[in-house]
């Protein structure tokens, strides 16, 4: 597994996630996408899915793939954000990002991207970060766009039918392909 030491940023510390952190990052995946509490920030995904973003299963396998990360941000010793990083040859999957939602909207996401696309370029010398985004969030899409990624037209499926990943409350859900070019 690739591995980074931590990394402290002032007040907030980056490092991987180990197996002891899967609960406490299903929580905070979890409060930025669904329900009532996702609410309090701008990133919820309430009105297009009900059910679970994911599971201690599904968080698991990313600690724990081999070429994958999951980069925790603690402010104080608790998590506050944090994003998969996965090596995919000359490129970096980013994905799997989340931020506290009463810490949303001051900036801290920004951050949080900004770091994980230093740390794939500097660590795994990739030339473009990808993503994939649900087509339907226009916010969220411009937000990644103001940072650089360009929507590429490029589309694939929602896993309709999979609850492990929500249940769709419109059947109209797919996901585009944002990329961004990774200057040295």
């Amino acid at each position: 597994m690739d591995t980074a030491p931590p990394r402290d940023t002032g007040e907030l510390t980056f490092r991987d996630a180990v197996e002891a952190d899967v609960p406490a990052l299903v929580e905070l995946i979890e409060s930025a996408y669904r329900g009532d509490s996702s609410r309090a920030g701008w990133t919820t995904e309430a009105d297009i899915l009900q059910g679970q973003r994911t599971d201690p299963q599904g968080v698991r396998e990313v600690v724990e793939s081999p070429g994958s990360r999951l980069l925790v941000v603690e402010r104080d010793g608790a998590p506050v954000a944090c994003c998969q990083l996965e090596h995919r040859g000359d490129a970096a999957y980013f994905g799997m990002f989340a931020v506290r939602p009463a810490l949303q909207g001051a900036g801290l996401g920004k951050v949080v991207l900004a770091e994980a696309e230093r740390s794939v370029r500097e660590g795994w010398g990739v030339q473009e970060m990808h993503m994939t985004v649900i087509s339907v969030r226009a916010e969220l899409i411009a937000w990644y766009e103001r940072r650089g990624y360009r929507r590429t037209g490029k589309l694939s499926p929602f896993p309709y039918g999979e609850e492990r990943f929500g249940i769709p409350l419109r059947d109209d859900l797919v996901f585009e392909l944002l990329v961004k070019e990774l200057d040295g």
